[in-house]
């Protein structure tokens, strides 16, 4: 029997989906996209089938819309018992990605001035009782309304279907689990709020007006409530891995958090909406900006969540996103205004955010980074390693944030006074001042683009991309996400030597000799095989230790490889291969003797027993997984670039929730 599983898990089947009449101005546009370049597409498609060839894995889907280009592919099965293939056509549950459906529906209320933010939400759903603060619309769509999550499986784990009311009854004697407007407190039962609001303004059902008024617009076909009692053979079958296996998922009714995670669609559902939402045909641009906009709280903390999205810089692109994982699926909508791309995936296998992540992320290098492989910098020195946070940090806010502004629908903060805030941007990387405690001048950097801080890292960063826009041409700003952080601030020094830039506006001179140096010291270490691909991923990685040992010898600073090598060692740890795992733990500890992941996988091997795996049981005794709606948070969660720092993001926990 185990033996027939993987065979059919291995299997990565494609069936086209034959073009349906489309009668939708949304539908209509998307006839007119194009395929990707046909080595363009390989490449695409060989990305996707190397990460599932890494572990056990159901269907997925995948779509991507760059420009007016479009692919669109499935893999593996949707019902492995049937063995019918996963496709375009394919639908899923949507999760949480359903919370951004609710706030593009809540936000053409608030344009027809049917809905009001800032006015109690209790004003359109009265049968919410009275708690010991009130909050707002606006709030609640960017998780600061104080309203619980799930507050364990008893509250999560609804098999009854159920109305507004009764999804409301759920939740409505509990109170809120912070003051409004004080905490980021990711919530679907906030969001069902929102839904009942929806309803009241609209004079509609949830879902009727959703598909009314977002998905028919949006071209979204297959789009509608997630209800077992009208599924087809399109919907994809749910799993979950118990001890090596794939068994069939528990059984939840999502109506039950019908507006923070009850839908269904497909991939090309989720592209058709990351279209409309780029190019602003369900709300228009000043709304996008609105939604895209990262909140704060009361103390002016940006919360890295907008308005039913997550929003963050991710290696100088801006990143508007969402995804989903509950019972039967994970689910991840990715878009990024300033270049006109959708990245939306979708599998009927739980626990997948992981995979899906490494996904998006290998298909923004193919579209946009040449390809080439981004790395976190691994610094020796605690004192090295805050003053290229600070650096990496103003390229990633400031190459981001003005390609938002200038290419998107964003809009930048006040400049201000320009020469105080390079001041302070250099005083913040002093070396002798980070000396005295870089753990804190650490988490001064941390914080430096938050509105309490002045938004000093955006400022500075917007000004120095518009700089070298000016001075080198727009083309070259496209550059910097390939060749990274420190040819950002590099070029910028250069740019001032042509522009001339004032004095003021050039940071001062020991903190351009330490880029100048990280940049030198950091070219030295690149190992040229490793440009385009991944330690991991090729075929034979032990012959290239020599030339990585080599190119990382003596040095402050070299390409972070411990996720690369940490897979390594647990493929042969599955392999049996216990002897090699050690030797490349070793490695990995030896090459990155900072990094407390490789430390502790080295530790959790040398201790004999801790690899022992416990006996096989019945799928039908395995103990059921908390359906509490989130997922367990890894420490890489989210799309983190090479500019972000490894500490947990608010975006990335937002991310990281299911519906």
């Amino acid at each position: 029997m185990r033996a027939l599983l993987c065979a059919l898990l291995v299997l990565c089947l494609t069936a086209p989906t034959p073009a349906p009449a489309r009668t939708s101005a949304a539908a209509a546009s998307r006839s007119k996209d194009k395929p990707f370049p046909a080595e363009v597409q390989r490449a695409l498609n060989a990305l996707v089938r190397a990460e599932l060839a890494k572990g056990p894995h159901a269907g997925l889907s995948v779509g991507v819309i760059h420009g007016d280009m479009r692919w669109v592919q499935g893999y593996g099965l949707r019902d492995i018992a049937h063995k019918l293939p996963a496709t375009p056509r394919t639908t899923y549950r949507m999760a949480s990605i359903t919370k951004s459906f609710t706030a593009v529906a809540v936000m053409q209320l608030v344009q027809e001035g049917k809905l009001e933010l800032d006015a109690d939400l209790r004003s359109w759903v009265p049968e919410y009782p009275e708690k010991q603060w009130t909050f707002t619309i606006r709030q609640l769509l960017g998780h600061l309304g104080g309203v619980p999550h799930y507050d364990g499986p008893e509250s999560a784990e609804n098999t009854q279907h159920l109305d507004t009311a009764g999804a409301l009854a759920l939740f409505a004697d509990k109170p809120l689990a912070a003051e409004p407007g004080t905490k980021f407190v990711y919530t679907t039962w906030g969001y069902n709020l929102l839904g009942a609001a929806v309803e009241k303004a609209s004079g509609r059902g949830y879902g009727r007006y959703l598909k009314a008024q977002v998905f028919g617009p949006a071209g979204m076909r297959h789009a509608a409530l997630d209800d077992p009692r009208t599924r087809n053979k399109q919907h994809a079958v749910g799993y979950r891995q118990y001890r090596g296996q794939l068994v069939p998922s528990h059984f939840l009714d999502v109506s039950s958090r019908f507006a923070g995670g009850g839908t269904r669609a497909s991939v090309e559902d989720l592209l058709a909406f990351g279209q409309a939402i780029l190019q602003h045909k369900l709300v228009p641009a000043e709304t996008a900006r609105m939604m895209q906009a990262p909140m704060s709280t009361r103390e002016g903390q940006l919360t890295d969540y907008g308005m039913g999205f997550a929003t963050y810089p991710l290696r100088g692109h801006y990143m508007v996103a969402h995804a989903g994982g509950q019972p039967e699926t994970t689910s991840l909508l990715v878009m990024l205004p300033a270049e006109d791309v959708v990245i939306a995936i979708a599998s009927n296998l739980e626990g997948e955010a992981k995979r899906q992540r490494r996904i998006s992320t290998r298909i923004l290098e193919t579209l946009l980074e040449d390809g080439l492989v981004r790395r976190d910098a691994h610094m020796v020195d605690p004192v090295d390693a805050v003053v290229h946070e600070g650096l990496a940090r103003l390229f990633t806010y400031g190459l981001s944030y003005h390609l938002w502004a200038t290419r998107g629908p964003g809009a930048l903060p006040e400049l201000g006074d320009l020469p105080e805030a390079f001041t302070r941007m250099s005083a913040l990387l002093d070396r002798a001042t980070i000396a005295q405690d870089p753990q804190a001048a650490l988490l001064r950097v941390r914080a430096a683009h938050q509105p309490r801080e002045g938004s000093l890292l955006i400022r500075v960063g917007a000004h120095m991309a518009q700089t070298l826009e000016k001075t080198l041409g727009p083309e070259k700003l496209r550059e910097y996400p390939i060749r990274g952080p420190l040819a950002f601030f590099t070029d910028y020094l250069a740019a001032c030597e042509q522009v001339p830039c004032p004095a003021a506006l050039r940071f001062s001179e020991s903190l351009q000799k330490d880029a100048r140096h990280f940049d030198e010291v950091w070219q030295r270490s690149q190992v040229s095989e490793l440009r385009r691909v991944r330690l991991d991923e090729v075929k034979d990685p032990e012959a290239l230790w020599p030339a990585l040992e080599m190119a990382t010898a003596n040095t402050s600073l070299h390409p972070d490889y411990v996720d690369e090598m940490l897979r390594i060692a647990g493929l042969l740890g599955k392999r049996g291969r216990k002897e090699e795992q050690l030797r490349w733990l070793e490695r990995t500890v030896a090459l990155h003797p900072q990094s407390a992941p490789a430390r502790e996988a080295l530790a959790k091997v040398q201790v004999p027993g801790t690899q022992e795996q416990p006996a096989e049981v019945p799928a039908a005794t395995a103990p059921r997984r908390a359906t509490d709606g989130s997922s367990p948070v890894p420490d890489d969660a989210g799309l983190l670039p090479v500019s972000r720092p490894p500490a947990q993001q608010p975006q990335e926990r937002a991310a990281e929730q299911g519906g």
